[in-house]
C-alpha cells in the first residue's frame, strides 16, 4: 500500500489538475470499485454529479477530495482507498481505455482531459463520506496527524509512545499514534536512527524520540523529492510516472547487501506478516530479544 509519499505525490498532482473542476458525469466500470459506497455505484455517480472539487486533502496516507455544491462549502468528500494497485489518473479524454479501468469522471469545462481510478488487483476503491468539523471524512477521523503537518504535537507523540509500551516499529505503523508510516519508511527511520524494531517504546528518552521523528521527517522528504518509491508498474502519479527513491534506500529491500554505513550484511526477517529490514550491528537488539 503507498506510504505519505507516494500519496502526497499523488495529492499534488489532483491539485494541479483536478481541483476546482466540477463534475459533469461520472461511470462506475466495476462494482468493487465502489463497495465501500454502500448506497452502490449509481447513488455514487448521481451524488458527485454536478459537485465541485475543491482543495484535495490528506493525511497520512488517506486523500480525499471534498465536493463543494454550491451551498455552505463542502460537506462530503470522495475518499480514494489506492489500496495495493489503485492509482488515480488525469488523462487526456481520447486516451485508450487502461484494461482495468474501474470509474471515469468527466469534467464540464473544456480541459480535455478526464480523472480516471485504475485498480488491477481491485482492492482499492471511492466512496463518498459526511465530513467531520475539522475537514475529515468521518471514517477516517480517528487517524492521527501526520509527522509533516505543521500541527502534529510532537510532545504529545513522545508521551503516548512511551505509555503505549509497545516496541518502536508496531509504534510508528500505528496509524492512531502517527499516521503516514509503512513498511518501508519505519525500515529506512529505524536504520537511521540506528534502533532495532523490536526496542521497547517505554525505553525510549525525549531526545532518542525526537531524532527518531527527524530521521522519519527527513526519509519522507527524501522519497517526496525522488516522486515516492516505486517497485513495479502499480504506484504511478497522475500522470502514470514511477517514482525513483527505491535507488536511495539504505535498508528496506537490501537483504545481504552491504550496510551504507558499516558493511555488514543488512538482514530480513518476518515480523507482523511482513518483512523488516535491518543492520544487524548498527541496530542491535535489545537484550530481551533473540537475535535476529
Amino acid at each position: 500500500m503507498p506510504e505519505l509519499p507516494e500519496v502526497e505525490v499523488v495529492r499534488r498532482g489532483l491539485e494541479r489538475w483536478v481541483a476546482g473542476r466540477t463534475v459533469r458525469e461520472v461511470a462506475v466500470l466495476h462494482p468493487r470499485a465502489v463497495r465501500r459506497h454502500e448506497a452502490g455505484g449509481a447513488d455514487f455517480a448521481a451524488r458527485l454529479s454536478g459537485s465541485r472539487i475543491a482543495e484535495v486533502r490528506r493525511r497520512g496516507k488517506y486523500l480525499w477530495l471534498p465536493l463543494d455544491s454550491g451551498t455552505d462549502g463542502p460537506d462530503f468528500a470522495v475518499l480514494a482507498h489506492l489500496g495495493m494497485s489503485g492509482q488515480l489518473l488525469v488523462q487526456p479524454s481520447a486516451t485508450e481505455d487502461e484494461r482495468h479501468l474501474r470509474i471515469r469522471v468527466g469534467f464540464a469545462d473544456e480541459l480535455g482531459t478526464e480523472l480516471r481510478f485504475v485498480d488491477q488487483r481491485t482492492f482499492g476503491g471511492l466512496s463518498l463520506h459526511p465530513l467531520t468539523a475539522d475537514g475529515l471524512p468521518d471514517v477516517i477521523a480517528h487517524i492521527a496527524r501526520d509527522p509533516l503537518d505543521p500541527l502534529f504535537d510532537e510532545t504529545a507523540f513522545g508521551g503516548a509512545l512511551r505509555a503505549k509500551r509497545t516496541t518502536v516499529k508496531r509504534a510508528l505503523l500505528d496509524q492512531s499514534l502517527i499516521s503516514g508510516v509503512g513498511n518501508i519508511y519505519a525500515d529506512e527511520a529505524l536504520w537511521r536512527s540506528r534502533l532495532h524494531y523490536d526496542r521497547p517504546t517505554a525505553a525510549l528518552t525525549r531526545p532518542r524520540t525526537a531524532e527518531l521523528l527527524g530521521h522519519v521527517r527527513e526519509v519522507m522528504l527524501a522519497a517526496l523529492a525522488e516522486g515516492g518509491t516505486s517497485f513495479d508498474s502499480l504506484y504511478v502519479n497522475v500522470n502514470g510516472e514511477s517514482g525513483y527513491f527505491d535507488r536511495a534506500l539504505d535498508a528496506y529491500g537490501r537483504e545481504d547487501e552491504p550496510c551504507r554505513r558499516c558493511g555488514t550484511p543488512v538482514r530480513r526477517r518476518a515480523w507482523m506478516n511482513r518483512s523488516s529490514y535491518f543492520c544487524p550491528r548498527c541496530q542491535r537488539p535489545p537484550r530481551s530479544t533473540e537475535a535476529a
